[in-house]
């Protein structure tokens, strides 16, 4: 199944594309893009050349996804938030040559008009809630809010808030799914490992 790109959108030569995404309404994919399969690119979304998208990355309208930004499977990008890519911009300053690389790992969901401070690693499933302003590696699974983001909580693959502290030793069960999720100091990890969602 070919790509799906709309009339208003511009693609251009270069852009690998995978089968069955979507390219919205006025959306620009520079040509040194990679996207997967599956995605869906909503409207006014920009994607640079140095960007790598991997499969079924839904990405709402109004994002930009500046260069050195890699977005891993399954990611979700909420409307109007925010990638940077240089640390300390300044408009007469030339510092392409200083990218500070994002990398956000599989599952993960960041809402909408959250900002994500370049030079970070967002964990697999973590959640970064609406507003929040992310300056730091954030683990998986972790749930962040604020401005600067801190850790609230716990979210299970599934997207759903897990009974457990923002930090200790206990074990719980997602309220969807009851897959099995424990605690150790600050890392949480999902007890035993399964196959969620199931492969395509």
């Amino acid at each position: 199944m070919a790509a799906n790109i709309h009339p208003s959108a511009i693609v251009d030569d270069g852009a690998d594309i995978g089968d069955g995404t979507s390219v919205w309404h006025f959306a620009h994919v520079c040509g040194g893009a990679r996207i997967g399969a599956g995605c869906s690119l909503g409207q006014n979304v920009f994607v640079g050349n140095d960007v790598r998208i991997g499969d079924r990355v839904k990405i709402q309208n109004n994002v930009s996804v500046y260069d050195a930004v890699t977005l891993e499977d399954e990611v979700f990008c909420g409307p109007s938030m925010v990638f940077t890519n240089v640390y300390n911009p300044r408009a007469a300053v030339v510092r392409k040559d200083e990218y500070r690389r994002t990398l956000v790992r599989r599952g993960a969901t960041l809402g909408a008009n959250a900002t994500i401070v370049c030079g970070i690693t967002v964990g697999e499933y973590a959640f970064i809630a609406a507003g929040a302003v992310v300056n730091r590696d954030v683990p998986a699974f972790a749930l962040m809010a604020g401005v600067p983001a801190r850790r609230i909580g716990w979210m299970s693959r599934h997207g759903e808030r897990l009974a457990l502290p923002p930090s200790g030793s206990l074990e719980t069960t997602c309220p969807h799914t009851g897959d099995t999720y424990a605690l150790d100091g600050e890392r949480c990890t999902l007890v035993p490992a399964s196959t969620f969602p199931p492969s395509p």
